[in-house]
């Protein structure tokens, strides 16, 4: 019986020290050197704009595709890495855990994009967190019976951005320049027979609020690992595919109310083109 207890103890013993060792932190650096310089990023101010000086300015809705492949290193990693994480896993941790980022509600049609009501922790919890109702059959009786599903949002479901986004012409300094105001994260939505109803922004967040955030992610270059970009240099440069899909203008109205297929392709094109022509027109002598 003394012998029992002691193998016993011993056993006690033994997986304690095999746990302290598992939990014990590595301390072993994954690379050739210490990577300070994008933690350590600040963000560069905004130029002081009057009213005064905006000759003309032009408001712009467009969406972001994560599919096209230029776009890819937002979308990727979908599972977080030691040194890189998807672009809504940026934002949804800044809002859950550091509140560095504010999300704003986009109403009951999915139209709101003035940043009119902040939600609530509780509130983005229950958003993206869901619990949904699925009818399965039963194995035994063939009948279709209700079964609770939890439908958690995660970032490989993300595929869409939606941004806001204001061009002007500075002519104090004599250039045309853009600022982006809001982005929205965007899901498929599908009706009960798993058919595309389209994609609906699940919220916004004010865009210079998330700079300070963006400017100390690291987003992968695929040219050259030494110079690893951030997703501030990514907005700041332009270095992202996108279609517009709204003007400004009277009605209020998107392309695709008026325009569609091939037709809302061109729409969007001639936006664009007017946007060049305005700040060409301005130096052709």
């Amino acid at each position: 019986m003394k012998t029992i207890r002691i193998i016993f103890a011993l056993a006690i013993f033994s997986g304690n020290i095999l746990l302290c060792s598992a939990q014990k932190p590595s301390t072993v650096l994954d690379g050739i050197y210490i990577k300070e310089h994008a933690p350590a990023r600040k963000v560069v101010p905004y130029t002081h704009l009057r009213e005064a000086d905006v000759m003309w300015y032009k408001r712009i809705w467009r969406e972001i595709d994560l599919r096209e492949k230029i776009n890819h290193p937002m979308y990727y990693p979908t599972t977080e890495i030691n040194d890189r994480k998807s672009l809504f896993d940026v934002i949804k941790d800044a809002m859950l855990n550091d509140g560095t980022i504010s999300p704003y509600s986009v109403g009951a049609l999915g139209t709101d994009d003035e940043f009119t009501q902040q939600l609530t922790i509780d509130e983005l919890k229950s958003l993206l967190s869901k619990t949904d109702t699925q009818y399965v059959e039963d194995i035994n009786t063939g009948e279709q019976i209700p079964k609770l599903v939890q439908n958690d949002i995660t970032t490989d479901k993300v595929k869409r951005y939606r941004l806001k986004e204001e061009w002007f012409f500075d002519k104090q300094k004599s250039v045309q320049e853009v600022r982006i105001i809001g982005i929205a994260p965007m899901i498929e939505q599908f009706n009960q027979q798993q058919e595309s109803l389209g994609y609906k922004p699940l919220f916004w967040i004010y865009f210079p609020e998330a700079r300070f955030v963006f400017a100390n992610t690291i987003v992968f270059n695929r040219a050259n690992d030494a110079e690893r970009r951030t997703y501030e240099d990514i907005f700041w440069k332009r270095q992202f595919g996108s279609f517009i899909i709204k003007e400004n203008n009277v009605y209020d109205r998107g392309i695709n109310e008026y325009k569609v297929g091939l037709d809302a392709l061109l729409e969007a094109e001639k936006i664009k083109e007017d946007i060049f022509n305005m700040e060409h027109d301005l130096w052709n002598f």
